[in-house]
């Protein structure tokens, strides 16, 4: 049993270094592209049922590390603004499948033409994903635009200083993102390092005379379960070590990351049925069809570029000190993401009274608010009141499916911002 849990810790920490320096890089670029690319350059573009605002939402769907829970108020809101079905459709399927962060995670666990491939099929998937979706709900009403807003883009306004943004860059690359798919993310290590560890080697191999069978297998298992886009990587890494075919594992990287029961609910609901269906067709469709091409055309050729031919997920790769520096700064980042805060005004500096700046006590009123899963959904929320007149401090708990607002603000004003954000407003709790 010691020597199994010593193997097993062994495992964990080799996909962790060789996963961090990439994934630190992807988060800064996250903080970069929610900063600096402000929402109201795109969300324009994004209505009508034409192919170019298809084509634009897949587009800019793609580098974004958004996971699939947080793509979901996303789309709702961009809807709620006007964007018309399919390009929510094409965000929906391009975003959660890859990210800046993944693609580079991918490429230093499963090499080049696993990270080349990810995003070329979501995109095509996409693509044909928000085409099939317009063409289904034709004739249904278009939404009417409200007020555009940051949906996407946590940016401060125009006039905030180069301090601000950079301050603001690092806090939401290394903070808030590393919040949002952490846990998900140790998840996919932990399962990796399991299956490396327990599963015989070769265990899969039999599947690879069946590849469709394998691909049909891997494909009913991961559509009703969420997997994170970069948690995946290293589960899908140790499924190939032990027999698993290249193109199934692609199945896994495309359809865990898009598809969860939740998303399907919130997607019909939010979109109607036609629309769920255009979505899950295409995920499926696409994944099986990218799937059985790299079976069918390039298995060895994927399989030959695994780093260190594989080797590294067996533990006969070593790391350098960068890597496990960038491991190290990774764990302490995570840790400090999990940490509780707590928000609230400045205190008037007395130490006695509790107050604000101005001397009247703070008085939380707590909401209850369904639909929030990750630090995104958090986020989400929390601006949407936050922007409400009256409100001092706003601060979503996840777990707790609650909301607290200090601060004189109308409910039913309060229940539109919720609900407008794509969350369910369930009044005072």
């Amino acid at each position: 049993m010691t020597s199994l849990l010593a193997e097993f810790a062994r495992q964990f920490f080799l996909l962790l270094a060789q996963m961090a320096p990439w994934l630190l890089l992807g988060f800064l670029l996250a903080g970069i592209l929610h900063v600096w690319v402000p929402s109201r350059l795109y969300v324009p573009k994004l209505s009508g049922r034409s192919f170019k605002s298809v084509l634009l939402a897949t587009l800019f769907g793609i580098p974004l590390p958004i996971c699939s829970c947080g793509t979901m108020p996303t789309a709702v809101a961009l809807r709620r603004e006007g964007a018309g079905k399919g390009a929510c459709v094409g965000f929906l399927i391009s975003t959660p499948a890859t990210g800046a962060d993944s693609i580079l995670a991918t490429w230093s666990l499963l090499g080049l033409p696993f990270a080349l491939l990810r995003p070329v099929a979501a995109f095509l998937t996409a693509l044909f994903g928000g085409a099939l979706a317009n063409f289904l709900t034709r004739g249904e009403p278009e939404e009417t635009p409200g007020n555009a807003q940051e949906t996407l883009s946590g940016a401060k306004g125009a006039h905030a200083s180069l301090r601000e943004k950079l301050r603001e860059t690092l806090r939401y690359g290394f903070v808030e993102m590393v919040g949002n798919i952490g846990k998900w993310l140790f998840v996919g290590l932990l399962l990796g390092a399991l299956v490396a560890t327990a599963v015989p080697d070769g265990f899969f191999a039999g599947l690879r005379s069946s590849p469709l069978l394998c691909m049909l297998l891997v494909l009913a298992l991961t559509m009703p379960m969420y997997t994170c886009a970069t948690g995946s990587i290293p589960l899908a890494l140790a499924l190939i070590e032990k027999g698993l075919t290249p193109g199934a594992a692609l199945v896994l990287l495309m359809a865990g990351p898009a598809t969860s029961v939740a998303s399907m609910l919130v997607v019909g609901k939010a979109f109607g049925k036609r629309t769920l269906a255009a979505y899950l067709l295409s995920i499926a469709g696409g994944a099986f069809l990218f799937g059985f091409l790299v079976d069918s055309l390039w298995m060895e050729e994927f399989l030959a570029a695994l780093p260190l031919g594989g080797c590294a997920a067996h533990g006969h790769g070593g790391t350098d000190w960068t890597n496990v520096a960038a491991a190290v700064l990774l764990s302490a980042l995570a840790l400090n993401a999990l940490l509780p805060r707590r928000a609230g005004k400045k205190s008037c500096g007395c130490g006695k009274c509790g107050c604000g700046e101005n001397g009247s006590k703070e008085v939380a009123v707590r909401y209850r608010v369904e639909g929030m899963s990750c630090g995104h959904c958090k986020a989400c929320v929390e601006k949407a009141v936050a922007a409400l007149p009256g409100v001092e401090s706003a601060v979503a708990d996840v777990a707790g499916k609650s909301l607290s607002v200090v601060g004189n603000v109308d409910e039913k004003a309060l229940k539109e911002a919720v609900e407008k954000a794509g969350f369910g407003f369930g009044g005072k709790s």
